[in-house]
């Protein structure tokens, strides 16, 4: 089936279309939600929000991009939401600790349990430390970064997926690989 057919049927609402998207794109949509957030829990109900989305979206679907590239965007922008929302609780929770005069909870940072399956480093811990560090980039590093060396997308697909034109998506690759290395130098140093 040709894309703008396929997107003409899921426009239209047909189950077959439905099931053909989620034949296509649920292990895709499944492994990016990993790469950005390393619980199989958190990662499937982020997937189950992606594909609510895309069925309640799909008419404003303008195709201006291809079909795959607006899933990864809206994938991307559905585990950003869902780490602002786990920074944002994990403060609350903090701050709550404090007025109500009991003992504050531990600093904990969210991107450390790994089962991502993708990761294939010599053990857990430097897996671990890996996402901690990139857990630290900045959002726009950090989309970067997850996108090409985790999920293996093309500078051009992230151009795409991020509407950012290619030297931006070389630049941020740039920043993001020298910030890591800083981190992961100054967690190297502070181990010995």
């Amino acid at each position: 089936m040709e894309e703008l057919e396929f997107i003409n049927e899921l426009k239209k609402g047909k189950q077959s279309a439905y099931s053909l998207l989620l034949d296509e794109f649920q292990q895709q949509v499944f492994s990016t939600c990993l790469s950005f957030v390393p619980n199989i829990e958190d990662a499937e109900d982020i997937a189950q929000e992606v594909f609510l989305e895309i069925f309640n979206s799909i008419h404003k679907f303008n195709e201006e991009s291809k079909l795959s590239t607006w899933i990864y965007r809206i994938t991307t922008n559905k585990c950003l939401e869902f780490l602002r929302k786990k920074k944002a609780k994990k403060r609350f929770a903090f701050i709550q600790s404090i007025f109500n005069n009991e003992i504050p909870i531990e600093s904990f940072k969210y991107l450390t349990e790994m089962n991502h399956p993708g990761i294939i480093l010599e053990n857990k811990e430097r897996s671990k430390t890996l996402f901690q560090a990139i857990s630290q980039l900045p959002e726009s590093q950090k989309i970067v970064f997850t996108l090409h060396k985790i999920d293996g997308k093309s500078y051009q697909e992230i151009s795409d997926i991020t509407n950012k034109n290619i030297s931006t998506i070389e630049s941020l690759m740039f920043r993001a690989k020298k910030n890591l290395q800083k981190i992961l130098e100054n967690f190297y140093k502070n181990e010995s």
